[in-house]
């Protein structure tokens, strides 16, 4: 994006971010339980530090999500308590947020309405309480500034062929730190590539232009569906959390 001006502050993409990611029994946020789940603070892109948690869901583990993330009942049942585990992340999710760092997410609201349905699942405080009511922010959702800049392009939205098109190595996919890092690094390269659109915003405004690009796509998306195999479609249209 050029030299920096004397004075100026670097561009977010250049300071820290903390990769979230969650690999689950489900693809239901309301209904589906954590099964691992990860925290990748990282510096230009870096990790420098990884927290995981390997939870016991409660429930059996279907086949279709085994197949996904390779965590069969067996290991889940090795894992931590759900109710404690998911406080623990809860904590560490909200500290971060709370002392202005970056949350980075594929496809934000799944990971954030899962955790906060866990969270009421077991009694705990959900994710709006903790941050006292206000939206959460700083949120980065690589999957919708993705779509957002490279609209027309074809073919998957998935985060492997993304990470293809921005040049991201993902070591393991469907790998709780390896997905979390990934889209850090998935949101660093978007960051340099489309400086007017996305690197040189602020996180205030890069947080209320993900807001509006996510409710024109669901908008969008919702009127497709009508128009076509299910006419009473209901696309949820907020971000970052359901």
């Amino acid at each position: 994006m050029g030299e920096l001006e004397a004075g100026a502050a670097p561009p977010w993409w250049q300071g820290p971010l903390v990769g979230f990611d969650l690999e689950t029994t489900g693809t239901d946020p309301a209904q589906s339980r954590i099964v691992t789940a990860a925290l990748v603070e990282a510096a230009g892109g870096e990790p420098v530090r990884t927290r995981c948690w390997l939870l016991d869901p409660g429930v059996p583990i279907p086949e279709q999500a085994r197949a996904i993330h390779g965590i069969s009942d067996e290991q889940a049942r090795r894992g931590r308590p759900a109710a404690e585990a998911v406080e623990e992340i809860a904590v560490a999710l909200c500290e971060l947020l709370g002392r202005g760092t970056p949350v980075v997410a594929f496809n934000a609201p799944f990971d954030l309405s899962l955790l906060d349905a866990e969270l009421r699942r077991h009694g705990r405080a959900p994710l709006a309480d903790r941050l006292a009511g206000e939206l959460v922010a700083p949120v980065l959702d690589a999957l919708v500034i993705d779509r957002a800049v490279d609209r027309f392009r074809k073919g998957s939205r998935g985060l492997q062929r993304v990470c293809e098109v921005y040049g991201v190595e993902l070591s393991q996919a469907h790998d709780a730190a390896s997905d979390a890092l990934a889209a850090v690094q998935v949101a660093v390269a978007l960051g340099r590539r489309y400086p007017e659109q996305v690197g040189r915003l602020t996180l205030a405004e890069l947080h209320r232009q993900q807001v509006h690009w996510y409710r024109e796509w669901a908008e969008g998306l919702q009127s497709w569906l009508r128009a076509g195999k299910d006419p009473q479609a209901v696309v949820d249209a907020r971000w970052p959390m359901h």
